[in-house]
């Protein structure tokens, strides 16, 4: 799968869900939903998510900073 800048997309081999920000080396450089710090993925343990997976994500984040966490 090729992946383009703001992709939303999962990281298999850590179970998180994050943005395509960029790429370095043969590292996708990836940004958790709603900001936080960038991660280096491997480009095959990356899948694009469903819309419900998208949504959900976002939910989150907005759940939490209606509670008043720090992302």
């Amino acid at each position: 799968m090729a992946v383009r800048l703001g992709d939303v997309v999962r990281d298999t081999g850590r179970g998180k869900v994050g943005e395509v920000m960029g790429f370095i080396g043969p590292y996708v450089q990836v940004r958790p939903v709603g900001g936080g710090i960038e991660w280096d993925a491997r480009p095959e343990l990356l899948r694009p998510v469903s819309a419900a997976e998208a949504l959900s994500a976002n939910v989150s984040v907005a759940n939490a900073r209606s509670r008043g966490e720090r992302l």
